[in-house]
C-alpha cells in the first residue's frame, strides 16, 4: 500500500514523492487521489489511489534487482539483423519500445537502454533514437541513484562505462557494484 512520503515511479516520468493523499467527489463519488510530485521535473500528477497499479505506479527496486538490472545491461542485446537498422524498422521498433516504456518495468528500460548502446556502436544512431537513449538512461540511472543513495551522475557513468569499446571492437564489460 502506497502512504504519504513514499517514492513511487510513474511510468516515463521516473521517480517521485506522494505529497498528498486527497479525496475528491467526482460524479457524486468520493476518490482518493495521490498527488505525486516528481524529483527531477517541476511537474505534479494526481493518481486515483485505486487505479495505481493498472497505471504502473509502483515503489522503486531493491538492491538485489539493482544488481539483475547491471546484470541485464551486460546480457547481449536482442538479436538486431542490419536490414532493421532502417528508419522504417526503427519506427515499428520505436513502438514497442514505447510500449516497454509504458509499463514503467526498470528491466524492460534498461533493455531498451542496453539495445540502443549496442545499435549505437553499428551506427550513428537517429534524432529519436538518441532522445529515448537519453531518457531511459535518465529513467534508468535516478531510480538506481536512489535505491544505492548515490549521485545520478555516478550512476551514468557506471552504465556508460559498460560499453566501453576496447580497441578490438570487443565490449568491456565494467564490474558493477
Amino acid at each position: 500500500m502506497l502512504a504519504l512520503n513514499d517514492k513511487v515511479v510513474y511510468p516515463g516520468h521516473g521517480v517521485a514523492v506522494i505529497s498528498k493523499v486527497l479525496e475528491r467527489c467526482i460524479a457524486g463519488n468520493t476518490s482518493k487521489f495521490l498527488e505525486l510530485r516528481f524529483l527531477t521535473k517541476e511537474m505534479t500528477i494526481l493518481v486515483p489511489a485505486d487505479n495505481c497499479n493498472s497505471i504502473g505506479v509502483r515503489g522503486l527496486i531493491s538492491k538485489k534487482e539493482v544488481d539483475e538490472v547491471f546484470i541485464l545491461l551486460m546480457d547481449l542485446p536482442r538479436k538486431i539483423h542490419p536490414f532493421e537498422l532502417n528508419a522504417s524498422s526503427w519506427n515499428k521498433r520505436n513502438k514497442s519500445y514505447q510500449a516497454d516504456l509504458r509499463t514503467g518495468n526498470l528491466k524492460k528500460i534498461a533493455g531498451i537502454y542496453r539495445d540502443l548502446q549496442h545499435i549505437s556502436i553499428h551506427k550513428e544512431l537517429s534524432f529519436g533514437e538518441r532522445n529515448l537513449l537519453a531518457q531511459t538512461e535518465q529513467l534508468v540511472a535516478q531510480e538506481i541513484a536512489l535505491v544505492t543513495v548515490r549521485r545520478s551522475e555516478e550512476v551514468v557513468f557506471q552504465m556508460r562505462s559498460i560499453f566501453t569499446i576496447s580497441s578490438t571492437g570487443v565490449n568491456i564489460p565494467v564490474a558493477t557494484l
